[in-house]
């Protein structure tokens, strides 16, 4: 949960413009994440070493699935490369094309969700650094790159000032600006 400044003013326009996404917290100047849909509980410390997630049914079905057919494709397509005629060989070569097209479209699906994420966490903390940042440092906003702005969700909301200022003058990277975090803000909706 975190703390945002400007009372329940704040909260309210936050919560109009966020709608079912956020909701009042118990305390009186809090926001949390909706429970339906959470992989984590809030319940669960998050912090730099295991703020990580695997999808069980991508990460641990799809992908070796996919690369077994892969594997399959290809030492069928080389235990009968000496058998049989061109057509059989070249049922064996589409099947090969077949598989590693499947591969390929499971990565690719993952990297466009994950890029959709990244934008929309993006938005989000460029929305969350103009509700916190102190006006003379609203300037450097622009300058925070996509990288920098992911890396900066965790940071709570009393260290953020003094983290931008770091990533800005010093170019940080995302794993740079996570490490150099003290009170980390969880992010349970990441896949």
């Amino acid at each position: 949960m975190s703390q945002f400044p400007g009372g329940h003013a704040t909260k309210r326009a936050l919560a109009r413009t966020f709608g079912r996404h956020l909701v009042v917290g118990q305390g009186s100047d809090t926001l949390a994440p909706l429970k339906r849909g959470c992989l984590v509980t809030e319940n669960d410390s998050q912090t730099l070493s295991n703020h990580t997630r695997f999808d069980p049914w991508f990460h641990f079905f799809v992908l070796p699935v996919f690369g077994l057919g892969v594997i399959l494709s290809f030492v069928h397509f080389f235990a009968h490369i000496n058998e049989g005629e061109f057509r059989d060989h070249f049922h064996s070569f589409l099947i090969i094309l077949l598989a590693l097209a499947l591969l390929v479209l499971a990565f690719k699906e993952r990297l466009y969700a994950l890029k959709v994420q990244d934008r929309v966490i993006r938005l989000e903390e460029r929305l969350r650094l103009s509700a916190i940042l102190p006006e003379s440092q609203r300037a450097q906003i622009p300058q925070l790159t996509e990288d920098q702005l992911i890396g900066l969700r965790f940071a709570s909301d009393a260290e953020l000032p003094k983290l931008v200022e770091l990533a800005v003058r010093e170019k940080l990277s995302r794993k740079d600006i996570k490490k150099a975090i003290q009170n980390w803000r969880p992010d349970y909706w990441r896949v």
